[in-house]
């Protein structure tokens, strides 16, 4: 897509209130690796995934979604990128310069139109990692992350529009119509999705898993240490991965999942699955029953973060 300056997922950064608690529990039983730390903040990693960090924690009074960071191809793709923002009347936060986190590199932030912060970096010095192991049950990289959204559509138009994402699959119902888009900035059938929500918020954020057999001894692993399980173990047939949602300690819904789909983006043509269909849901039948309290529990708390700015 000729529009398309984006190349993949970097990093969720989350602001906690009882900060030690959170990172105990990513840093621990989630098995991700705290690289830097300092004054009330904390980067961890994937030991599979070149990035620098794939979560970051900021102590703070108030629980909320500091931002979400996406690659950019190159230090032009961000100056590019940050220009047609805009030109096409996005507010930005930033302008494109040097980016002082661990591994450097150029790029600039703003608000997406829910008023979420967005950043767009290029040239971040690739972090040492290692392959996964058999049976080692830790996180290889960051896979998506899902946002709430009570305007559907007009989030997944701002996307397309202004950032290049395209559309893999929608899920709906006959009683309820479109509750969540499928989004790609590349040949995984999704980078970010968006569900339908009362409110502005994070809806969850996915960890892939070297395969099948880590991904179910990590999800033991996490169920063994208390964690309250949401759903899954299961498939979804969205996407076709894996799926196991848990809370962290604050109530954000993170997932263990493997295999996502990666499709063929010259033939690839949307999908509306219904979701009420058990088999949409979970392909293979063994998680819980999806029902009104696990869709409570995702729309997670208002988040007070977020800039009410005009429509754009």
């Amino acid at each position: 897509m000729s529009n398309r300056l984006l190349t993949h997922l970097r990093h969720v950064d989350l602001a906690v209130p009882d900060y030690d608690k959170q990172l105990d529990f990513y840093a621990g039983v989630w098995g991700l690796t705290k690289v830097a730390e300092d004054s009330g903040i904390s980067f961890l990693a994937a030991e599979g995934s070149p990035e620098q960090y794939v979560v970051r924690l900021r102590k703070a009074d108030e629980k909320r979604l500091d931002l979400v960071s996406y690659g950019a191809g190159s230090p032009a793709d961000v100056d590019t990128l940050a220009r047609q923002l805009l030109s096409q009347g996005v507010q930005l936060i930033s302008q494109p310069e040097k980016i002082d986190t661990p591994g450097g590199g150029y790029g600039f932030r703003f608000f997406d139109v829910d008023g979420r912060t967005i950043e767009v970096s290029a040239d971040v010095e690739a972090r040492q990692h290692r392959r996964i192991e058999e049976k080692e049950a830790i996180p290889v990289r960051l896979s998506h992350v899902v946002l709430n959204s009570p305007d559907l559509n007009k989030t997944r138009e701002w996307y397309e529009r202004h950032l290049g994402f395209r559309l893999s699959d929608t899920l709906g119902s006959p009683h309820m119509g479109e509750v969540m888009h499928f989004m790609r900035i590349s040949n995984q059938h999704h980078s970010m999705a968006i569900a339908k929500g009362p409110h502005t918020s994070l809806h969850h954020v996915s960890f892939e898993m070297r395969g099948l057999d880590e991904y179910m001894r990590g999800s033991g692993r996490v169920m063994r240490a208390g964690f309250r399980k949401l759903w899954g173990p299961g498939r979804h047939l969205a996407g076709d991965n894996t799926f196991t949602y848990f809370l962290d300690p604050h109530g954000n819904t993170v997932e263990y999942t493997t295999e996502l789909e990666e499709l063929d983006e010259d033939t690839w043509h949307p999908h509306v699955y219904d979701f009420s269909e058990a088999e949409v849901t979970d392909q293979w039948g063994t998680a819980n029953p999806m029902n009104e309290l696990i869709v409570k529990e995702s729309f997670n708390d208002v988040d007070r973060g977020v800039f009410v700015a005009p429509p754009v």
